[in-house]
């Protein structure tokens, strides 16, 4: 039997106490940040201190986007699924899932910089 939860503007559904899938709401994106460098192209390891925040990340979930309010129809987001953005330093909504160790943001689409191509 499937369930769905709407938290924090979002949907999960989850089969048995297992979420096996985020949609995000309206103009809400999820987006996965790259992975900082850790080690340098000659083998040297850096440490966490130096290594600066990753201000890139690819999308893994796009909503319908917003409403508008005189027809009711949603206004298409600008990015889709697989897009690599640009991302500010701080925001978004920190989600982790449960047995998964990738740690993902949830943004709105105006909180996005820009589309990397």
């Amino acid at each position: 039997m499937k369930h769905g939860l709407i938290v924090g503007g979002l949907i999960l559904c989850f089969q048995s106490a297992a979420i096996k899938k985020i949609i995000p709401m309206l103009d809400r994106i999820l987006i996965q940040r790259a992975e900082a460098l850790t080690k340098t192209k000659g083998g040297i390891v850096l440490p966490e201190k130096s290594v600066g925040k990753v201000l890139e990340g690819t999308v893994l979930a796009v909503g319908p986007g917003t409403r508008n309010t005189t027809t009711g129809s949603h206004i298409p987001i600008g990015v889709k699924e697989g897009d690599r953005v640009l991302l500010p330093e701080f925001g978004g909504t920190k989600v982790n899932l449960e047995g998964d160790q990738k740690e993902l943001f949830l943004f709105r689409e105006s909180d996005i910089l820009a589309k990397l191509e």
